[in-house]
């Protein structure tokens, strides 16, 4: 199924008349790639190959041939065959091209002649999975490719309001439950059914991805995974400063900065600084941005005996997941506020000190005001009683700026008139 992605349909369409034939589109895996390539593609003459571990050139010219029969007699040559394709088609898709990289260390150099000689008509768009290689060997400066290309986008996860239509009819509440695991990421969200519940039992009784999907993810990534695993671990259960990270991993002499660094290229985790700091702060917090990476964590590793023993069922973890939706659900918050701007605001973020920590903060700069955010994934019975230590806190920045409150929950069984009250449904 494919959903939405309009803003990168228009980046693709956009990238096809410029003057440099070559746009490279990469994320993840699971992320979606080739299914944003072939849409974008279906109104276009063009040809798709999946690049494989070893043989590409025989196998890439096999597939021209199937299209061009005259191919055939061509030379095994990356530049004879897109000499031969300028013109013919529109677009040429290579997907999985680290694939190439892999197998020939000198095909970025092929690609930079083809690009500077042999394609003036037709387009090159090149799909990459290994996000550490796209960017060292393909986006660097220093790659033969650098300045060449029209486009160089990362695709990342759905939010939940393109999320949800992978289920027409679905309940948000049920949602929420769905965002849990899936993250918005594209395979995820096809392979999760409806009712929530019936489903991951179902998953749980027989593993087909929740067993194994952490280390495929890792594996492809890093020679080394146990260690970005054990990193992983430690900030999916609230270890988000480099010191409690190296303490729960055990690594009191181990230098894991650069660690931490890969797993921000790989778009596994972000570094997060107060609204109110500049990047440059030691007081950074180190998050997961993947869900279903954060739902393992958190929810699964602790239970893997029981998983292996297939004896694992979602009522022996729903309170804990309840819990665990609380981290979703403020994920979801910033999403409505930034999509659906209920309010006007020029930056946006989180606050904290050695004290105490602010959902998000809102400020507008223009405006001149700030708004405070508290979030919570329950039914909010007396709102006023959540507004004391919001107001209180709020107290500490932004003194000569006009104060706003929003309250952020599952529903509300009354609401205030101190502050803009947003339930599920509202949303």
């Amino acid at each position: 199924m494919f959903v939405n992605r309009k803003d990168e349909l228009v980046s693709l369409r956009t990238a096809m008349s410029q003057k440099h034939p070559l746009m490279i589109l990469y994320g993840r895996r699971r992320i979606g790639k080739t299914a944003l390539a072939l849409n974008f593609s279906k109104s276009l003459n063009h040809v798709y190959y999946i690049a494989r571990e070893f043989g590409n050139l025989r196998k890439f010219k096999e597939t021209l041939s199937a299209k061009f029969p005259e191919v055939s007699d061509l030379r095994d040559d990356w530049e004879v065959l897109f000499k031969h394709l300028d013109g013919k088609v529109d677009l040429v898709i290579l997907d999985e091209f680290q694939n190439l990289i892999w197998e020939d260390k000198r095909i970025l150099s092929v690609f930079q002649v083809i690009a500077d000689q042999h394609l003036t008509k037709t387009r090159l768009l090149l799909l990459g999975s290994s996000i550490s290689m796209i960017t060292s060997k393909v986006l660097s400066y220093q790659s033969p490719l650098y300045g060449r290309r029209s486009l160089s986008l990362e695709l990342g996860p759905l939010d939940f309001f393109d999320a949800i239509k992978f289920y027409p009819g679905i309940s948000k509440e049920e949602m929420v439950n769905i965002y849990g695991v899936t993250g918005g990421v594209p395979y995820y969200l096809e392979k999760v059914q409806t009712p929530f519940t019936e489903w991951i039992d179902s998953e749980l009784k027989n593993p087909t991805f929740i067993k194994d999907e952490i280390d495929f993810l890792l594996r492809y990534e890093f020679d080394n995974p146990s260690t970005y695993k054990s990193i992983l671990e430690a900030i999916s259960h609230g270890n988000t400063n480099l010191g409690r990270i190296k303490n729960y991993c055990g690594f009191q002499r181990t230098d894991i900065s650069q660690y931490l660094k890969n797993l921000i290229t790989v778009g596994l985790i972000r570094r997060v600084v107060p609204i109110t700091e500049n990047e440059r702060t030691r007081r950074g917090r180190y998050y997961l941005l993947d869900d279903f990476i954060t739902f393992w964590f958190r929810i699964i590793s602790p239970r893997l005996n029981e998983l292996e023993n297939r004896i694992l069922r979602f009522r022996h973890f729903r309170k804990d997941y309840n819990t665990y939706l609380g981290h979703v659900y403020e994920k979801i918050a910033f999403q409505y506020l930034i999509r659906k701007k209920p309010i006007r605001f020029t930056r946006i973020g989180k606050w904290w000190d050695h004290e105490d920590e602010i959902d998000i903060v809102a400020v507008d700069d223009i405006g001149n005001i700030a708004y405070f955010c508290e979030v919570k994934w329950s039914r909010v019975t007396r709102p006023n009683d959540l507004l004391g230590p919001l107001a209180r806190k709020a107290g500490k920045l932004y003194p000569n700026m006009k104060k706003r409150f929003i309250l952020i929950a599952k529903e509300f069984e009354e609401k205030t008139r101190k502050a803009k009250c947003i339930g599920l449904d509202d949303m």
